[in-house]
């Protein structure tokens, strides 16, 4: 995962200490998410986004792996067999 996190402190002058404090975590977690070394809960993440006054998704991006894995799911096509239609539903497609 991508961040814009040093970006948006920058815009607002925040070392990565003072965010750290604001969203109540230690400065270590900041450098890690900075780095895309650590993925935040959604709740930090909440956190941070407010205390940048950003949205979430202006601030977390995924990186091209992501995307590559869900644009490979979307060509996965269930297979059902004859004597199991009835059934068929979340069982077969989640069959792997």
């Amino acid at each position: 995962m991508k961040t814009r996190i040093k970006e948006y402190r920058a815009k607002y002058d925040l070392t990565q200490e003072d965010l750290a404090k604001i969203v109540g975590v230690r400065r270590e977690t900041i450098v890690f998410l900075e780095k895309g070394r650590y993925n935040p809960s959604l709740m930090l993440a909440y956190k941070i986004a407010k205390a940048l006054n950003a949205r979430i998704e202006d601030l977390f991006m995924f990186e091209d792996e992501l995307q590559n894995a869900v644009g490979d799911s979307k060509k996965y096509k269930p297979t059902y067999s004859d004597n199991n239609k009835k059934n068929a539903g979340l069982n077969e497609f989640f069959k792997y």
